[in-house]
């Protein structure tokens, strides 16, 4: 009896909570999201693809279980979400009706900047294609409510864009890509931000003015890197690739700040987060960040997590989850710090301050 009357308890306070989630004004009016699979959430589980995440043990700490997302629970963009008091953002591929109005997540594993990157893992939705679908997006919700009253709704929500792994692991780094004998890093890094460039202007002419742009991560200690060292040691040359392009990023943000009418563009440096992780993982509450949590071969990188794996038990004290992505406590970390962090991880200003605008 007693159980039963904590199950009753539990239950009504979870759905008093849930209440007073859904009472609470929202910070903006909606999220949308683009990138790759650090932040897709489902949008190629229908597709002919081989980059798929919807098995177990992928989502075996988020409450619905294995959606596609590319982690054991939250993405960044979920607590993000959940920081601006909105409902998790569905993925564009189930989205639908009153759904539009508070988001949409366009992201798509082995998606790049090129729409050539990821091409290894056949079908993908490049962003290219993910702002073609926004713009589908925004004629919806005027077709809804009207373009004077979509407009205003599009330029006060946030747009979190997330992309450019895809073009280092899965074009430039990749043999059987021509682009590393074509560039230079600092070429290639000049390449891809010209891209870039024409790709956010697009999104900014269809009405966006805030966006949350993140820089590439740090990816010279993730398992798979890791994996192909013998002496178990991290990549410095993989990371030196990314900086110029996260540079170019960082001078083309405030380049638009400047230039754009009313844009307000931020920049989240993944890069200083991986590398702060890295170099004091306790005082992040982190112990194992040479290894996934769910893999195969060296440092579980070789083979990424496959069905039914049993993954590791300590999920909160891994930095990784499979063989490239973060588990769910780092994402939560990012998302938190992008939220409420100072310049050294979020500037000019934070999400916070960037939704009160």
């Amino acid at each position: 009896m007693a159980a039963e009357l904590l199950v009753g308890l539990g239950t009504a306070c979870a759905l008093v909570a849930a209440a007073a989630a859904a009472a609470r004004p929202s910070l903006a009016p909606a999220l949308f999201v683009f990138g790759d699979s650090l932040i897709d959430n489902g949008n190629n589980n229908n597709m002919a693809s081989l980059a798929k995440a919807n098995y177990f043990p992928y989502g075996i700490d988020f409450a619905a279980g294995p959606t596609g997302r590319f982690c054991n629970g939250y993405t960044v963009v979920d607590e993000l979400a959940e920081l601006l008091g909105l409902p998790l953002v569905p993925p564009y591929s189930q989205a639908s009706g009153q759904q539009l109005l508070q988001g949409v997540n366009y992201a798509s594993a082995a998606a790049g900047i090129l729409d050539d990157s990821g091409g290894n893992f056949v079908g993908r939705i490049p962003f290219n294609q993910q702002i073609q679908n926004f713009e589908s997006t925004v004629e919806q919700i005027a077709g809804a409510v009207g373009r004077e009253a979509a407009a205003a709704m599009v330029a006060q929500s946030i747009l979190f864009v997330g992309l450019g792994s895809n073009d280092y692991l899965n074009n430039y780094l990749m043999p059987n890509y021509n682009t590393r004998r074509e560039y230079n890093p600092r070429q290639f890094a000049d390449l891809l931000t010209q891209q870039y460039a024409a790709q956010l202007t697009r999104l900014y002419n269809a009405g966006a003015r805030k966006f949350v742009v993140a820089g590439v991560g740090s990816m010279g200690c993730i398992p798979s890197v890791l994996a192909q060292s013998l002496e178990n040691r991290c990549s410095p040359a993989v990371d030196e690739l990314v900086l110029p392009f996260n540079a170019n990023v960082r001078a083309m943000l405030d380049g638009f700040n400047a230039g754009l009418p009313g844009a307000r563009f931020v920049y989240l440096d993944n890069y200083a987060v991986f590398k702060a992780i890295h170099a004091d993982p306790a005082a992040y509450g982190f112990s194992v960040v040479d290894r996934g949590c769910c893999g195969i071969g060296r440092n579980s990188g070789q083979i990424s997590c496959l069905p039914f794996m049993p993954p590791c038990d300590d999920r909160q004290r891994y930095v990784f989850w499979d063989a490239f992505h973060p588990t769910a406590a780092v994402n939560v970390l990012i998302a938190r710090q992008a939220f409420d962090g100072g310049a050294d991880v979020v500037s000019p200003i934070n999400v916070r301050r960037l939704a009160s605008l």
